[in-house]
């Protein structure tokens, strides 16, 4: 093994259930998949299901018959529900404490803190909704100019201002010097540039978003990969998860967008390691409690997903998983703790049952012994998988 592909594609926020831990996470009762499936009469997936979703866990509409792909799920063993601690087990770093959070908004010494290095005042400094918070404080914004800094249940110092009031390099710069600032106990998960555009009461968020993630605390499945030279491709925020170590990618505005590229991409790597987060799911529709729009972006993933199986040749893996749940059907607007569907595919996979894995770790595991290395953590699924 090791000269082939392996295509690792997170569809960010689709989880397929409660773990053990969920009810602890305050999330009872989510299930991404389960709750969409119920809410619109059943998910008519014919691709997906052939590849064995329907298998993962029972799905309202989804059959588990003779599947194409090995198929499970996986829980989280990391504390916390957020992006990037999701994807930071699935490449072997599991996190013993949860990055922390502030539901109360942020200490009067942070956010002073972060007015003195920029230059600004700040609004809001609560947790809220994105797109609430921008239409409670966007006017006092564009008239004097004051960040917009906002929190929500994941561990998150998110900064949103006017493209025509603060430009984007502004904004970005202001982020940078906010991941600088948040360090020892205030280590969050993401500092997040939230640029928005519009009128009061039309104010619209935009597609440039950054996300500025705290950089891994251990040597990860990309740094390990790195090492030995295999190469590394990311598509999606996948570099900004990771601080840029180990990965460079090519963000998205879209799934669409996501699926292009990796028809792209693997249409031009020889070997190695194609990183994917597709966004929507959780930005766009997880978020906002968007049960039409899930549903649709369901279809469309069903739609475009064989043209991206159909561009794996010899050897080549191809992994369908989560980060996390963000069920649109439940009245929170954050993520859930959740366990996640894995489907594999490629020419070689036997349509195995790999059950329920302790870990996300078991992903990074997998791939890791797939280019030749020992397994840092987790227990790789790969001879289970391969004929």
């Amino acid at each position: 093994m090791g000269k082939g592909r392996v295509a690792l594609i997170v569809l960010d926020g689709i989880g397929i259930g409660e773990a053990p831990d969920t009810a602890a996470y305050g999330d009872a009762g989510s299930d991404t998949l389960g709750n969409v499936a119920r809410a619109v009469g059943g998910l008519n997936l014919p691709y997906l299901e052939s590849l064995g979703f329907g298998c993962c866990r029972p799905i309202k509409g989804m059959a588990c018959g003779k599947a194409l792909g090995a198929h499970g799920v996986a829980l989280p063993s990391s504390k916390g529900k957020d992006s990037t601690t999701g994807h930071w087990e699935m490449c072997e770093v599991v996190l013993e404490r949860p990055f922390p959070t502030y539901p109360k908004g942020f200490p009067a010494s942070v956010v002073e803190e972060f007015s003195r290095r920029t230059g600004r005042a700040v609004l809001g400094n609560k947790a809220a909704s994105g797109t609430a918070i921008i239409d409670e404080f966007g006017a006092r914004h564009v008239e004097t100019g004051a960040w917009i800094v906002y929190t929500s249940a994941d561990s998150v110092f998110q900064v949103a201002a006017h493209e025509a009031t603060v430009p984007l390099k502004d904004l970005y710069a202001a982020c940078e010097d906010a991941r600088a600032m948040l360090v020892g106990e205030h280590a969050v998960s993401r500092v997040i540039a939230r640029p928005f555009l519009g009128t009061p009461g039309h104010f619209t968020r935009t597609a440039n978003r950054r996300d500025f993630s705290v950089a891994p605390v251990r040597p990860t499945l990309l740094d390990r990969l790195a090492e030995a030279g295999v190469p590394r491709v990311g598509v999606g925020k996948v570099d900004d998860l990771f601080a840029g170590r180990g990965i460079t990618s090519r963000h998205t505005r879209t799934n669409a967008d996501a699926y292009r590229m990796i028809v792209e991409e693997l249409g031009r790597m020889d070997g190695g390691f194609l990183f994917v987060n597709v966004i929507e799911f959780d930005q766009a529709w997880g978020h906002r409690n968007d049960v039409p729009g899930f549903h649709q972006g369901l279809k469309e993933l069903d739609r475009d997903l064989p043209a991206l199986v159909g561009a794996l040749r010899g050897d080549d893996l191809m992994i369908l998983t989560a980060d996390h749940g963000n069920d649109p059907t439940t009245p929170s607007t954050d993520h859930s703790r959740e366990a996640v569907p894995i489907v594999v595919v490629g020419p070689r996979v036997k349509p195995v049952n790999l059950g329920t894995r302790a870990s996300f770790a078991d992903i990074g595991a997998t791939t890791a012994e797939y280019f030749g290395l020992s397994p840092a953590l987790g227990k790789s699924f790969l001879r289970e998988i391969l004929a």
